[in-house]
């Protein structure tokens, strides 16, 4: 195994076993890793792998979680991407497929970094869609005082944007673009386009 395959189980590990366990309580579900966790090899790969369009899932290297709710690769990635079954499980299975520039991101995230220190554009597929926190009309990080919103299938550019300068909307709209966590170091570009339609 690669120091760098290290990294990056540490790194998605970190992220997302605490947002799985959050998102359990909010959901008032008894645990989602739990039930991701309870499903086959097989099952939690092909669950994984349908985050991404097929030309990237089908090179793309897979991470399930084992009894112990820690993710482990059983995959290697030919072509930069990862894919894991579940990202807050807000109730339902939210796979995410994601290159190293996001896996960067992410990790900046949960270490508290002042801001993301990826030096290109990172790129985040969720084909099956995913969920957000809403509060006071607002996309938020935190989910203290707020409300859990169903996104559907979408992509994600994770490289700073801002409001004021690109014009763009900072909420969900018909448009189907907007940028979420807008006004930090955070903010990233939202596509709600599904990503199994993409050639």
């Amino acid at each position: 195994m690669t120091n760098r395959t290290l990294f990056l189980i540490m790194v998605v590990t970190a992220c997302f076993v605490p947002a799985l366990a959050d998102a359990g309580r909010q959901a008032g579900k008894k645990g989602a890793v739990k039930e991701v966790k309870s499903l086959s090899e097989a099952e939690q790969t092909k669950l994984a792998l349908s985050a991404a369009p097929s030309h990237i899932a089908k090179d793309a290297g897979v991470m399930i979680y084992g009894p112990d709710g820690k993710l482990t690769e059983t995959r290697k990635s030919q072509n930069g991407f990862t894919c894991i079954p579940t990202v807050m499980n807000l109730p339902e299975p939210d796979p995410m497929c994601m290159d190293a520039a996001v896996q960067q991101w992410m990790s900046d995230l949960m270490n508290n970094a002042p801001k993301p220190t990826n030096t290109v554009p990172g790129i985040a597929y969720m084909a099956r869609g995913g969920s957000h926190y809403e509060k006071d009309g607002q996309v938020v990080m935190s989910s203290e005082g707020a409300k859990v919103v169903s996104e559907p299938p979408h992509w994600m550019v994770m490289w700073p944007f801002e409001a004021a300068a690109t014009k763009l909307p900072t909420k969900p709209n018909p448009s189907g673009v907007y940028i979420m966590f807008e006004g930090t170091p955070y903010a990233h570009l939202m596509v709600y386009q599904d990503p199994g339609k993409m050639k």
